[in-house]
């Protein structure tokens, strides 16, 4: 069984985790029970692009927080390889037109992965299985 945590879910495991469901968290924390934690390469620059904007505060360096956050056990980041940035332009509609979302979906779709995810436009798309 593999989990792709979505960017959310990824910075909340690391910042605040009490935001995440009680299903989320369980998942998580039991590394017993699933093969592979997945991240897509997007998220990275999602929570970057967070800071950026300032939607989002840390106080430590944003490089530092990257790489303890990128520390978890059985984790594995998803390049974004030429193939899979095709495949998130094409994937099956109707999904909405979210560039990181559609990496994320398309990233989950190539690895049979279950999205982890608050995401209501992922949660309700058929194509993927997604959980909260």
């Amino acid at each position: 069984m593999k989990y792709l945590l979505d960017t959310h879910t990824w910075i909340w495991w690391n910042m605040n985790p009490g935001k995440l469901s009680k299903k989320v968290k369980m998942l998580i924390s039991n590394t017993e029970g699933y093969d592979e934690l997945l991240l897509s390469a997007i998220s990275p620059w999602e929570f970057s692009k967070l800071l950026e904007k300032k939607r989002l505060g840390i106080s430590c360096n944003p490089e530092d927080w990257i790489k303890v956050a990128l520390d978890m056990p059985k984790l594995r980041v998803i390049p974004l390889h030429p193939i899979l940035a095709y495949r998130s332009t094409v994937l099956p509609k109707p999904f909405h037109d979210d560039p990181a979302d559609q990496i994320i979906v398309a990233s989950a779709r190539e690895e049979n992965a279950i999205i982890l995810t608050k995401d209501q436009k992922i949660l309700a798309y058929e194509h993927v299985k997604s959980l909260w």
